[in-house]
């Protein structure tokens, strides 16, 4: 028998390891969710890609589940929409072509996004990176719309270092801090201050709340005509086996991404937060294509989506089947592939399952299937069919329900709806990079860390080049659109190569009813003509929320908001307390303020030494000046201005 002090000892240590247990059992889990942007199916390791490394995306994929059936929309808006509100495109009116940065019209406001859910459940919600769901008023932005914060930019792509965008002839800054205009971050490279940002807002947060955060990389987007590819010269240098110097400059933005996720896993380490997060990769859609007679073109990209058929903006699999894969110590069963379909739509009830929701309080005319038990347990999946588009005005359409996919619509451009094979390479595929990379120090630390002998096995399941059949094309079975919707096995032949339309004549006209009875439920698509007044010429020469201007002193608008009162180097009222339009005035008053301007070549800017010498360079700004013909490279970028 136990001393009385010993036993009520025992009782309270007792006592409280249930509490604690019960905690942890209880507590929520941090979410961080990472998407990239137009990454190829065949451009990182896990898929089978020896050209482009990618050891902490593969170390992470290998610890956690490859989603090996993952489908999305096939362009970016479409995408995120379907994200934030579990909705196919067709139930929000997105499933038309593209947001443009002059439209007045954004994903309505009557939808519910993905972080007010995860505030309902007491989450703090940040957000970094591309937002590209309406911006010409400010409720539409993300800050009015559930997130806490928002370091990014707004409209679809920018230029890397200098972080603006063209949008047809109409180009201005876009980079924002919440609200205000972030012109201090001019010249640093976009996938390094999204990474800084996430790390730092990791390296802050207080563990009363779990964490939500949403990094939406712009990586790999092409950016501005003048320079589509951008990436640093070191990383570039890098890749010189490449033949191609297109695909030598994407495989650099590859590589940023990559040590992107390895610096945000690094930072949930040292926070200690690590082991109690979910981490979500993912693109956006299939990758972009290269077309040749797109080089001087917004879009122009060179992914690969091998051994898939298209590329983003199509229907077939290399537009809406992309890189994916959750990772976290609460799934039940990790390291595996899983090939149960799995949407973009799923993962608003997928993750407010994982967080502690319940999912009957999300909306009920959402179209995401909650799948966390499937992704968690292996569990059969309740998602049978998956609606990947019906486009009225385009006249396309497919659907996919259980093996078997409708596509409709008229015939593609070759350059989105082909195959194109991965270029040539004799590049090894190192284990010794996957475990010495900083994700795998970080997970064999924490005893997660996949074997060689199992990331060889995990890699060859996950390619689909050893499923596809080896099929001669004939005329009874090829795929033209343009006379009549095709009938692919997706679970045999992923990379549709047989048309089994004539084959299959009854599973063919089941799935064409049914893409029918998905018509009755259309929401019209929001697309709008361009709205002269978002012309960022008529705003201080950035992309801002143009419905809620107030004009003053003839054209000069200046945008309300934190951005005029708070911060001090935006042109115009805000900044020197008066009135100026006309752009002799503007120059006058920034050297009256101490201002140095001058045009400055791209590599001026790394150089002190081109600037007065009792100049101390503390800001550097973009101030709007741009050659006018805007299809040419030219040196001279912009005028800079230095603050002194």
């Amino acid at each position: 028998m136990l001393p009385i002090i010993q036993q009520c000892t025992l009782v309270i240590t007792i006592f409280i390891q249930t509490i604690l247990v019960t905690a942890a059992k209880d507590a929520k889990p941090n979410i961080i969710f990472i998407l990239a942007d137009d990454l190829g199916f065949n451009d990182v390791g896990f898929h089978g890609s020896n050209e482009i490394p990618t050891p902490n995306i593969d170390a992470l994929a290998y610890s956690g589940v490859i989603l090996n059936r993952y489908t999305m929309p096939s362009s970016g808006a479409a995408s995120r929409s379907a994200l934030m509100t579990g909705k196919y495109p067709i139930h929000t009116g997105m499933q038309h072509g593209n947001l443009y940065a002059n439209e007045t019209r954004g994903l309505s406001l009557n939808e519910k996004l993905m972080p007010e859910y995860f505030k309902d459940l007491g989450y703090a919600t940040r957000m970094v990176g591309k937002w590209h769901l309406g911006h010409y008023r400010k409720e539409y932005t993300p800050t009015f719309r559930g997130f806490d914060s928002h370091l990014g930019f707004w409209t679809e792509y920018q230029d890397y270092f200098d972080h603006t965008s063209i949008q047809g002839k109409q180009w201005g800054h876009d980079m924002r801090r919440n609200m205000d205009i972030a012109y201090d971050l001019h010249g640093q490279y976009t996938t390094d201050i999204f990474t800084k940002e996430a790390v730092k807002i990791i390296h802050k947060h207080k563990q009363t709340k779990p964490l939500f955060l949403y990094v939406a990389h712009a990586a790999v987007h092409s950016g501005n005509p003048y320079n589509p590819l951008p990436a640093l010269d070191e990383d570039v240098a890098l890749f010189d086996s490449i033949e191609n110097i297109y695909r030598r400059k994407y495989a650099a933005m590859v590589k940023k991404l990559d040590d992107s996720v390895g610096e945000i896993v690094n930072a949930l380490k040292k926070k200690n937060l690590l082991a109690k997060s979910i981490i979500v990769f993912s693109t956006d859609n299939g990758g972009s294509i290269y077309i040749e007679d797109a080089k001087n073109k917004p879009h122009f990209n060179v992914a690969s989506n091998w051994p898939l058929r298209g590329g983003k903006r199509s229907l077939f699999e290399g537009g809406v089947r992309g890189v994916g894969f959750i990772w976290s110590p609460f799934l039940s069963k990790r390291q595996r592939i899983s090939t149960k379909p799995f949407d973009m739509t799923d993962w608003l009830p997928t993750l407010y399952h994982a967080a502690g929701g319940n999912i009957t309080e999300l909306r009920k005319d959402i179209d995401g299937i909650d799948s966390w038990n499937t992704l968690s347990e292996d569990k059969p999946t309740n998602r049978t069919e998956i609606l990947h588009n019906i486009d009225d005005i385009d006249g396309t359409a497919a659907l996919t329900v259980g093996d078997y996919k409708i596509v409709m619509g008229p015939d593609e451009p070759e350059s989105i709806s082909h195959w194109h094979s991965p270029a040539d390479s004799n590049k090894e595929y190192k284990l010794t990079d996957i475990t010495n990379s900083t994700v795998g120090k970080i997970l064999s630390s924490m005893n997660m860390a996949s074997l060689p002998k199992k990331i060889i096995e995990l890699r060859n399941d996950a390619q689909l080049r050893r499923i596809c059949p080896n099929i001669t094309t004939t005329e009874n079975n090829k795929c033209q659109l343009r006379k009549a919707p095709c009938l692919f096995n997706i679970k045999n032949d992923p990379c549709e190569f047989e048309n089994l339309a004539n084959k299959n004549l009854e599973i063919y006209v089941q799935l064409k009813r049914q893409l029918d009875e998905y018509k009755g439920s259309i929401v019209p698509p929001s697309n709008l003509d361009g709205d002269p007044r978002t012309n960022p010429q008529n705003h201080g020469h950035v992309w801002t929320y143009f419905d809620d201007i107030e004009f003053r002193n003839g054209n000069e608008n200046i945008p309300l908001g934190k951005s005029a009162s708070r911060n001090n180097n935006v042109m115009g009222k805000s900044a020197f307390g008066d009135n100026f339009t006309k752009k002799s005035d503007r120059m006058k008053k920034l050297h009256d303020h101490g201002w140095y301007s001058g045009a400055i070549t791209k590599n001026t800017i790394q150089d002190k030494n081109r600037f007065p010498k009792n100049l101390k360079r503390q800001k550097i700004t973009a101030i709007p000046e741009f050659p006018n013909d805007l299809s040419k490279d030219s040196d001279i970028h912009h005028h800079y201005f230095v603050f002194v």
